[in-house]
């Protein structure tokens, strides 16, 4: 990824910004995947909002996301650098 394609902050609402569902937030990560492997897309969602500290939460019991921080995440993610031993 490039250095220039972190998201820009533009006059996003906070209704276009925001993935209410799993199968929403899958959707985002994983496009382009097949019918048989939506469940188990949904599946990887919950195992990541709980493992690696995707930035999600609740609204009432529904897992949302802001598209804006999965970005902002996955950025961080690509420029971290890992330690010896790590």
């Amino acid at each position: 990824m490039q250095p220039d394609a972190a998201p820009q902050t533009k006059d996003v609402s906070l209704a276009e910004d925001v993935l209410r569902g799993t199968e929403a937030i899958a959707d985002f990560l994983f496009h382009g995947t097949s019918d048989d492997q939506r469940g188990r897309n949904r599946r990887k969602v919950y195992w990541l909002a709980e493992s690696s500290r995707l930035p999600v939460f609740r609204l009432g019991s529904r897992l949302c996301a802001r598209k804006s921080k999965l970005l902002d995440f996955i950025a961080a993610q690509e420029n971290r650098v890992i330690q010896p031993g790590e």
